[in-house]
C-alpha cells in the first residue's frame, strides 16, 4: 500500500459470478503499469506526493517539457502524469507500480471524464417538463420566461438554459473491488464508472468507509 491511487483507462463493461451466485456487473479498468516519475516533498514542494506516469509512447509525441522533464527523471516516455499521496520512503523513482496496490473487497473512487453529448436543450440538460404537448400551444420543449420584468432588465446569473451537455470531471465513490488480476493489471470495479471506452480514469481509495 505504497500510493494512495493509480491511472488507468478504462476498457468497457462485463459482468462476473459472486460469490452468491448472482451475477454483477463490472467495469474493467487496466490500473496500471505505473511509473514513478518525481518525489515531491515538504521541505522543497511544501507538501508530499509522488508523481505516476501511465501509457508509453514515442517521444516524438510528446512535447518538448515533457520529454526534458521525462528524461531527467530517467524513464521511459509516457502520456498521463498525475500525482497521488504516497510512502515517499517506500517509493524510488522509476518503481513501476500495478494494480496489486489494490484488494479485493476495497472500495475506491473513480474519477473520470463524462461523455459528451454535444448542445441540448432545457428538457434534456436540465429535466424541465415542458408545456403541453397538444395541437396548437405552440409551447412544447422551450425554456420559458428568462427575465425579470422591468428590474433588473437582465438574464440573472446561473439561469438554466440550454449549454453543452456532459465532458465534465466526475467522481464516482464507494465503489467495490470485485476482483484484481495482478498479472494483467486489471480492476474489475462494481458498477460504471464515467467515460466511454479507453478513456483515462484515476483510481483513489475511497474517503468513504
Amino acid at each position: 500500500m505504497t500510493v494512495q491511487g493509480l491511472i488507468g483507462q478504462k476498457l468497457g463493461m462485463s459482468q462476473i459470478y459472486g460469490e452468491n451466485g448472482k451475477i454483477v456487473p463490472v467495469t474493467v479498468i487496466a490500473a496500471g503499469p505505473c511509473r514513478v516519475v518525481l518525489k515531491k516533498t515538504k521541505e522543497r514542494d511544501g507538501y508530499e506526493a509522488v508523481q505516476l506516469s501511465f501509457l508509453e509512447v514515442p517521444e516524438k509525441k510528446l512535447p518538448k517539457a515533457e520529454r526534458g522533464h521525462l528524461k531527467k527523471a530517467n524513464v521511459p516516455f509516457a502520456k498521463h502524469l498525475r500525482e497521488f499521496k504516497g510512502d515517499l520512503k517506500a517509493l524510488e523513482v522509476g518503481a513501476v507500480i500495478g494494480a496489486d496496490q489494490f484488494q479485493k473487497g476495497e472500495l475506491v473512487d473513480v474519477i473520470g471524464t463524462s461523455k459528451g453529448k454535444g448542445f441540448a436543450g432545457v428538457v434534456k440538460l436540465h429535466h424541465f417538463a415542458g408545456g403541453p404537448a397538444t395541437h396548437g400551444s405552440m409551447f412544447h420543449r422551450q425554456p420559458g420566461s428568462i427575465g425579470s420584468s422591468s428590474w433588473p432588465s437582465r438574464v440573472r446569473k446561473n439561469k438554466r438554459l440550454p449549454a453543452h451537455m456532459g465532458n465534465e470531471q466526475v467522481t464516482v465513490q464507494g465503489l467495490e473491488v470485485v476482483e484484481v488480476r495482478k498479472d494483467e493489471n486489471l480492476l474489475f470495479i462494481r458498477g460504471a464508472v464515467p467515460g466511454f471506452k479507453g478513456a483515462i480514469v484515476l483510481i483513489k481509495r475511497s474517503t468513504r468507509t
